[in-house]
């Protein structure tokens, strides 16, 4: 089923220019890359406060509502260049298991950040006072993040 869908959508228009138009391709993948590195850079500082490795001057809480938002205004840009990634090329993108563990990864450092931000929101405090569980959800985020990467890496040469 999802092979006929990627080629009912290879063959059409949006897809056919997207493939057929010589600079979409890298301009989109150079918009995203630089898009990673923001959500990145952004989910490593945050990740390595919660562990306890680096701004230590700084309350995870001060750390949380510095970086956090630049996720979020970050992440409705990498879905557009990506959807329109996977338009270009939907079967090496939806066939692909990479594409699938990164997508499942995403979805799960996505959650752990929201949650953070909440649990950030409704006690300045909450970080602070669990400093075990702070650490285990910034390992736990900074390694998934660091899968995605990868995962994403690796879809090219699958």
């Amino acid at each position: 089923m999802i092979e006929s869908f990627c080629g009912w959508l290879s063959n059409t228009s949006v897809s056919l220019t997207i493939q057929t138009v010589m600079w979409i391709i890298p301009a989109v993948q150079t918009l995203h890359i630089l898009c990673v590195a923001i959500v990145m850079s952004s989910m490593a500082m945050l990740d390595l406060r919660l562990i306890g490795v680096v701004g230590c001057r700084w309350s995870i809480s001060q750390t949380v509502s510095r970086f956090v938002p630049w996720v979020w205004a970050v992440l409705p840009v990498l879905l557009t260049s990506g959807i329109i990634l996977i338009i270009g090329e939907p079967s090496r993108e939806l066939l692909n298991p990479y594409f699938r563990a990164k997508m499942a990864m995403l979805a799960t450092v996505v959650v752990i950040t929201f949650v953070i931000q909440r649990q950030n929101k409704k006690n300045v405090h909450y970080w602070e006072g669990r400093r075990a569980f702070a650490a285990g959800t910034g390992l736990a985020s900074l390694l998934l993040w660091v899968g995605i990467v990868t995962a994403g890496r690796w879809i090219a040469y699958y």
